[in-house]
């Protein structure tokens, strides 16, 4: 059995005020007042994911993939591209043995959600539970986070053949 270790990294800007007053974080729905700027529904942790795997699986990252100029992509739901990754990994005889996910965010609080996107994303990797991680945590004010201008995910990911 082979073993492969990836590294993801997204961050998303903060639009100033939303009509829709949610974001989209693991696939789960988060009310709140400001959207993230983004080409596809702006999944931040769903991208962080999906360029671990990529990585883990040496296949690019997510633009080489889902490229932000292709009008295809827009405002598409990152659960279709996680999809879409998934079925590159099994091309490839891979499949994810368990994945470690930090949110970096000021706001939204995230803690009473963070089991939801656990079961969601678990769920989308065909994992068990207990081989999906979601944690979250603030900057403590500092930087462009600490300043609630956007949000930051690292994800890291193990495959096996």
């Amino acid at each position: 059995m082979s073993l492969r270790i990836g590294h993801g990294f997204d961050v998303h800007a903060f639009t100033e005020q939303s009509a829709s007053c949610e974001i989209t974080l693991a696939g789960v729905k988060i009310p709140f007042d400001k959207n993230l700027i983004a080409h596809s529904d702006g999944d931040v942790v769903l991208h962080a994911v999906c360029d671990a795997l990529l990585g883990a699986a040496a296949l690019g990252d997510i633009g080489r993939h889902f490229s932000d100029q292709d009008d295809e992509f827009k405002d598409m739901s990152s659960r279709i591209l996680l999809e879409r990754v998934m079925r590159l990994l099994k091309k490839e005889h891979l499949l994810p043995s368990n994945v470690d996910v930090t949110v970096i965010a000021q706001v939204p609080k995230l803690s009473s959600y963070i089991e939801k996107m656990r079961f969601q994303l678990a769920a989308d990797l065909h994992l068990d539970l207990d081989k999906v991680n979601i944690k979250a945590t603030t900057t403590e004010h500092l930087g462009y986070i600490g300043r609630e201008e956007g949000i930051a995910v690292h994800a890291v990911c193990l495959l096996h053949s």
